[in-house]
């Protein structure tokens, strides 16, 4: 008796702990009989009073919850016999279950070792609702942030520039419209995808530098050009800014791309036109140099048709040379200006600096007034740059004209060149890298310029010459032009002095070539021929008649057509000729490339070579790929054109 009061006891104890419990508690044996539960699970679940007690089956349980429609409507004692069935399985489990009023239950079950389990019942109604409140402020952001991404892609996809972010790879992880279209790409398709895959091997190569720069944490701009789908060339100018942490890392880089061709369209324009504007400058010069070239041809002539005796070969001689000279200078003086003022694209090349201002100090002769004494001291021909050898002409030109506008009583003109090392001062101070420079110099002795004006100089329009003399660009292009090649320009200058501009650019070392240039008055060896048979096609019979000569002197035989059909036909109807020397620029529907096409076409054995008065006869010519054919420019002299045909002669076939 008194164990069982004990025992009693303990119960009543365990059953006050229980009550303790925030939660509702059962325990159900084997038969699915009550054998312990709490307060709570009684509040919680509103069961009958009369159920708490030991020995009550789960089936009351169930049916008080069907009955009041805890499991909804329908069959009561199906849905009592399958909640039965599941309970014998004794297996553990985890349910929520919406009562009718609102409420939400957690119910979760743990078997135990010898049947029966133990179930807790949590009220999670306030968690429930509390994440119901969280997913709705988490969807209604997500639709704002979609919204916000949506407002942003149209924004960006209608700014006029291409604008992308790259990841660590690099990767694409974003790009507007306009970056997807010109790497013909769709927006959804480029995200996620490799640069090169995107840009083209052969591109991200040349762009690969910046973008590692640019990961590195650098701010990076720069250049690149690309063909157009209509096969137009296009220049992009981009921009790399990195996305950092606090810390110094780099999360990724944003790209911004600007299409830079009608700027490059109008700086090629401006340029243009300060070189015409320098040509114009040079052309009493150029009249003065022609003239006095015309005066050696005219009185050479005169005196040779005065004369009513045989000439000796050495009087013929010295009446001869003066001409040929003459010509070979007139010539050459047209083809400098012609590749000075025809403005064709930028073309940075490694030149001889020495040779560039040798060739600018051509062009100049005689443009200067005779009171302006000009010195040039550029002897290093292995001194060079990375440059284009026209627009370094146009700069050398434009400042040797201001020069002179300085003096205008005369006085001293000076051009050096030397190479120099720029230490880390002397480099920050003209904005560039440390290292070896080659230095232009030029100088005068005229009125010099005030501090005020230095510091404007090189501003575009700022002139300091009368209205209407000056357009103020000068001095801005050519510093633009040094600027763009990777130099820098300084001025020193003094009121009463006279100024000195010296231009900076990167050393470039040039290998001198063997031999004396052709421009420097090489005399290439005389090739006689041995009684070839050439067709010669030229429309203009002074000159046929002048070029059929220099043909014939050389060993050449002759035969002349006047227009492509003739030519056309005697190429193909005359076995024995060996080949073919015609003008380009002729009247007629077919050129002279053309004909030279044609004939090689069914004639390949045939040696081909073209001649031309024009500098540019490819426009006129509605040629825009290289020509395959040697090319003479008129006039030559014989040994140009003996070297010429021996070059494209075929040997002699051998009759057997």
């Amino acid at each position: 008796m008194e164990e069982t009061q004990q025992l009693k006891t303990q119960l009543d104890l365990m059953q006050a702990a229980l009550d303790h419990i925030n939660q509702g508690f059962s325990a159900f044996d084997a038969d699915l009989r009550l054998v312990a539960w709490n307060r709570g699970l009684w509040e919680m679940l509103d069961f009958p009073q009369e159920l708490a007690r030991r020995g009550t089956h789960l089936e009351a349980f169930l049916r008080v919850n069907a009955e009041r429609g805890e499991y909804g409507p329908g069959d009561i004692e199906g849905k009592i016999q399958r909640r039965l069935e599941r309970a014998k399985l004794f297996e553990p489990h985890y349910f929520e279950r919406i009562r009718p009023n609102g409420q939400v239950i957690a119910v979760s079950g743990t078997p135990l070792p010898k049947g029966g389990f133990v179930t807790t019942y949590s009220d999670v109604t306030e968690d429930r609702r509390r994440q119901e409140k969280l997913e709705r402020t988490v969807e209604e952001r997500t639709r704002a942030l979609q919204q916000s991404e949506d407002w942003l892609r149209l924004v960006t996809d209608n700014i006029p520039a291409l604008i992308a972010y790259l990841s660590p790879g690099p990767v694409f992880r974003f790009a507007n419209r306009r970056y997807a279209d010109w790497f013909g790409h769709s927006v959804a398709s480029i995200a996620g995808r490799p640069a090169p895959e995107v840009v083209g091997e052969e591109l991200f190569k040349e762009l690969e530098p910046h973008i590692n720069r640019s990961f590195e944490g650098n701010a990076v701009s720069y250049e690149y050009q690309r063909n157009r789908s209509d096969g137009s060339t296009a220049y992009m100018r981009s921009t790399l800014i990195p996305d950092m942490t606090k810390d110094g890392r780099t999360l990724g880089i944003f790209v911004l791309s600007l299409d830079a061709t009608d700027q490059k369209q109008a700086e090629a324009a401006l340029v243009q036109s300060q070189r015409m504007d320098a040509v114009g400058k040079l052309t009493g010069g150029l009249a003065h140099d022609f003239n006095n070239l015309l005066a050696i041809l005219m009185g050479n002539l005169l005196s040779l048709g005065r004369m009513e005796t045989p000439l000796d070969r050495e009087t013929l001689d010295s009446k001869l040379s003066p001409m040929l000279e003459a010509t070979k200078r007139g010539s050459d003086l047209i083809q400098r200006l012609l590749a000075f003022s025809r403005g064709k694209a930028i073309d940075p090349q490694n030149v001889s600096l020495a040779k560039v201002i040798a060739s600018a100090g051509r062009l100049l002769e005689g443009s200067l007034p005779p009171s302006v004494d000009v010195t040039i001291t550029a002897q290093d021909k292995e001194i060079g740059a990375c440059i284009d050898p026209t627009q370094m002409e146009t700069a050398l030109i434009n400042l040797a004209f201001n020069a002179r506008d300085a003096m205008p009583e005369g006085g001293t003109l000076t051009i050096t060149l030397d190479a120099c090392e720029l230490d880390t001062r002397e480099a920050e101070d003209l904005g560039i890298p440390s290292g070896r420079f080659a230095r232009i110099t030029v100088g005068d002795t005229g009125g010099g310029m005030d501090p005020d004006t230095q510091l404007r100089v090189f501003e575009p329009f700022f002139t300091t010459k009368n209205f209407g003399t000056g357009s103020g660009l000068g001095l801005s292009m050519v510093y633009g032009f040094i600027r763009q090649s990777g130099g820098a320009i300084h001025i020193s200058s003094a009121l009463g002095v006279g100024t000195y501009l010296t231009l900076y650019l990167p050393y470039r070392r040039i290998t001198p070539t063997s031999g004396r240039d052709a421009d420097e008055g090489e005399t290439l060896p005389l090739k006689p021929g041995q009684g070839e048979l050439l067709l010669l096609v030229e429309d203009d019979p002074d000159v046929a008649n002048t070029v059929t000569d220099q043909l014939q002197n050389l060993g050449y035989a002759v035969l002349r057509a006047e227009n492509a059909e003739d030519a056309r036909s005697l190429a193909l109807d005359l076995p024995e000729l060996r080949g073919v020397l015609s003008d380009i620029i002729m009247p007629g529907q077919i050129n002279g490339l053309a004909l030279a096409r044609e004939i090689q076409q069914k004639r390949q054995d045939l040696g081909i070579a073209l001649m031309s008065g024009y500098a540019d006869w490819s426009d006129l010519a509605g040629q825009e790929c290289a020509c395959e054919f040697p090319v003479l420019a008129k006039p030559f002299a014989d040994a140009q054109l003996a070297d010429t045909l021996q070059k494209i002669l075929s040997p002699t076939p051998d009759p057997a």
